[in-house]
């Protein structure tokens, strides 16, 4: 990278599956995008796996799904200065842990490409069902397990000074968000009103 070029960014929206991670990340980008800052999204890709996912997800799959992420964000990383990540390699893991157990070979992979990244979001579980979905779980207890999950792998990887816990109202996910980016420099405060 040239000496004067912006420096590139990368955040994630991460946690259990049915939370509205996807909704929130691509409003995100539109709405950053809009003001107009150089965002682009790298995309969640388990729906493409050719492998079973959620409670009877195998290690096989879920190593698919984690190399189809690294590989995402190498990639989307290329064509934007504001990277926007649906998931990360952590709430990916947690999966893996659930079926697999932990792996330790993967450890010190994970917790590098846990560096690339400058913020990671946690989108906490809301009340009630999930929506259907099909390929997704509706199962309210497998959802409430890899969140736990996710909450000690942020633990055990030491991400603490980059996880910003959103609140549980959905409607202030938004503007959490958007604080965190100006107070961590990685939006200009100047920016026209994004939420």
């Amino acid at each position: 990278m040239p000496k004067d070029a912006p420096r590139r960014s990368k955040i994630s929206l991460i946690g259990t599956h049915g939370v509205g991670k996807t909704v929130l990340t691509f409003s995100l980008a539109g709405r950053l995008r809009a003001s107009g800052l150089d965002c682009d999204v790298a995309y969640e890709n388990s729906r493409k796996s050719p492998f079973p996912i959620n409670e009877g997800t195998t290690l096989e799959g879920q190593l698919w799904i984690l190399a189809a992420q690294w590989k995402e964000e190498l990639e989307a990383s290329l064509r934007t200065q504001l990277l926007v990540c649906d998931r990360s390699v952590i709430d990916n893991y947690a999966y893996l842990v659930r079926a697999s157990g932990r792996q330790p070979w993967l450890h010190d992979w994970i917790a590098h490409w846990l560096e690339t990244y400058d913020a990671l979001f946690l989108v906490p579980a809301p009340p009630g069902k999930i929506t259907k979905d099909s390929r997704r779980s509706t199962s309210r207890s497998f959802q409430k397990e890899i969140h736990g999950i996710i909450e000690e792998l942020a633990g055990e990887f030491r991400v603490g000074a980059k996880l910003v816990r959103l609140p549980d109202e959905r409607t202030l996910h938004m503007s959490a968000i958007v604080n965190a980016l100006r107070e961590r420099g990685l939006i200009p405060g100047t920016q026209r009103e994004l939420v």
